[in-house]
């Protein structure tokens, strides 16, 4: 989980204006997508329109994301071998499988090679909205050395469950802990589902901390508008940072004093207190909350 992926914004690859605004709208990544959002007889156009986009425009301070069409359509092949060929920094594939991820990998692990590309620098992001994909996310993960993340698909995961989708969610609580524990023990990115309703910034929030709060480690997006919500939940609080400092602190002290076990406020600090910390400060310092010497902005 090098890249921060707080956020992940789709864009549809076949509108020019969006395609150009993509990179100051302040998504960590912006998805430039060429399956949901585009109807059939734009495909190949978007197609193209994405590749000139990739090829043209500056993307350098986001993560450049390509969802392709799914590998066994007539689109999905040609998506691959033509974006590829720019070099975008990732593709999301959609209904993930190993067989897809398998068959995409070889696909990267050729235009890579004549392209002169370093093999391996195209990652990939697992789709998972289907219940097989739900089942064998472990082994999805596992496919490729390529896969840096997974994103839940919530409105696809639950049409194919045959339930409806509801503002609560409770429907995808299985979903989002089980996508969220494989990624964490493959150590790679989990990415929530997106919040449809773009009006509803309180549902969006409780939605968004909802998912943090399972272990996800990011939420996409479907409006800019929700960008900012979505970065402000999976921020470390200013109370959080503070007794992440304090542990940290209380650590250093109990290591010049020889001890092994030390306690904080009345509560011993055990080793997974400590991870805590650690990881809380390691983002404040990458969103730039505190200096890297620990201190407070």
């Amino acid at each position: 989980m090098e890249k921060l992926r707080r956020s992940m914004l789709f864009m549809p690859g076949n509108n020019p204006g969006m395609l150009q605004d993509a990179a100051i709208l302040g998504a960590d990544s912006i998805i430039l997508d060429l399956e949901d959002a585009v109807s059939l007889t734009e495909k190949d156009s978007a197609r193209i329109l994405v590749r000139e986009a990739i090829k043209t425009i500056d993307y350098s301070e986001v993560e450049v994301v390509v969802r392709v069409n799914p590998l066994d359509t007539e689109f999905g092949p040609h998506d691959v071998d033509m974006i590829a060929r720019v070099k975008p920094d990732t593709l999301l594939i959609p209904k993930a499988n190993e067989e897809q991820i398998k068959l995409v990998d070889k696909m990267l692990d050729q235009i890579e090679s004549e392209e002169g590309y370093l093999a391996g620098s195209i990652k990939l992001i697992a789709l998972i909205e289907t219940a097989v994909g739900l089942e064998t996310v472990y082994n999805v993960i596992q496919a490729s050395t390529r896969v840096v993340g997974v994103l839940l698909g919530g409105e696809d995961l639950t049409a194919d469950l045959g339930i409806a989708r509801t503002r609560e969610g409770e429907e995808i609580f299985y979903a989002r802990n089980k996508v969220a524990t494989a990624c964490r023990a493959l150590k790679v990115d989990s990415i929530d589902t997106p919040f449809t309703d773009t009006d509803d910034y309180e549902g969006l929030a409780e939605d968004t901390a909802k998912a943090k709060s399972l272990g996800m480690t990011g939420k996409s997006a479907i409006n800019p508008r929700q960008i900012e919500i979505i970065h402000s939940v999976f921020a470390p609080s200013e109370a959080e940072l503070n007794h992440a400092l304090r542990v940290l602190d209380a650590m250093e002290e109990a290591e010049k004093e020889g001890k092994g076990v030390f306690a904080l406020d009345g509560k011993m600090i055990d080793a997974p207190v400590i991870n805590r910390a650690t990881s809380t400060v390691d983002q404040g310092i990458r969103l730039g909350l505190i200096s890297g010497e620990g201190g407070a902005r």
